[in-house]
């Protein structure tokens, strides 16, 4: 292998730590701890893992964690009732609704009913166009950890042509985002793109989020190219495996993020990041209308 390994476990870590510091810092300064809800209905294994993790990590980095479990059967109307409940809730910083959602329930209306500075996924409408408007403010999670991954690892990426697998509105299209915001000439493939081999062939630095094991193969990868693999899939024995074609991509590439402990991990550290910068916001705006 020559590819260098992008340790987003590491990395994830150190941001954690950051944000545990900070947080201490806020309640010496006599500031309130920012705090954390997570809703999740329904019964999905994959979810409740997640969402397990989420209230783990928060518990380590000295931010609050309100859980509200719902059962399958819960209604569109019970889950805006407690949006809005938590919405006017001074101790809740972030709003995190996790997907999927049940089928009968509507996630796009949910998601906006979130206080766009309470939304610590960055799915709102207000953030997602602010990240277009090049004004970010809360930014979507995974695309942030990306950055903080290519920032971290001292990778320069202005100016590199950039190319994006995968189109969703969770990570492929604010991620094409975040890459303009950073300089690159940026290339977005999707299902309907004709030749997705071409597009891979080109790329300097190369984001996969597509959700199937080995859609890109390793020998499209350009010599010297930056791999950030987003793909987490379990296969029949077990193993977690990425987009990319891990081993002879890593032949290839410069720099290659591993399937699991690569971008995974960034994920979990970038929400504590935002709910720290919520409250940050909770405080500038507290300020504001006490001056009003």
């Amino acid at each position: 292998m020559t590819a260098q390994l992008i340790d987003g476990k590491a990395i994830a870590a150190e941001v954690r730590q950051q944000v545990a510091r900070q947080v201490k810092a806020r309640q010496a300064d006599g500031k309130r701890t920012p705090g954390l809800a997570v809703i999740l209905v329904g019964d999905d294994p994959a979810s409740h893992v997640y969402v397990s993790n989420k209230h783990r990590a928060c518990e380590q980095a000295g931010v609050l964690s309100f859980r509200h479990a719902l059962p399958d059967d819960t209604t569109q109307q019970a889950l805006e009732a407690l949006i809005d409940e938590l919405n006017a809730d001074p101790r809740v910083d972030g709003i995190l609704l996790q997907l999927p959602l049940p089928a009968h329930l509507d996630e796009r209306p949910l998601l906006e009913r979130i206080l766009p500075h309470k939304d610590v996924d960055g799915f709102h409408p207000y953030n997602l166009g602010r990240l277009a408007q090049r004004l970010p403010l809360l930014r979507p999670c995974t695309p942030k950890g990306v950055m903080t991954l290519l920032q971290t690892s001292g990778l320069k990426v202005r100016g590199l042509d950039a190319t994006v697998v995968g189109a969703s509105n969770i990570v492929g299209r604010p991620m094409a985002l975040e890459l303009m915001l950073a300089g690159c000439t940026t290339t977005v493939c999707h299902r309907f793109t004709r030749d997705l081999e071409s597009h891979v062939r080109r790329a300097e630095l190369l984001v996969v989020a597509v959700g199937k094991p080995g859609i890109v193969k390793g020998e499209w990868v350009r010599d010297d190219a930056i791999v950030i693999d987003v793909g987490i899939n379990r296969e029949a024995d077990g193993r977690l495996v990425g987009d990319v074609e891990f081993a002879p991509a890593a032949e290839r590439a410069s720099w290659i993020t591993p399937v699991p402990g690569g971008v995974g991990p960034m994920t979990v550290a970038s929400l504590l990041e935002n709910t720290l910068y919520a409250a940050e916001l909770h405080d500038a705006m507290a300020r504001e209308a006490s001056h009003a």
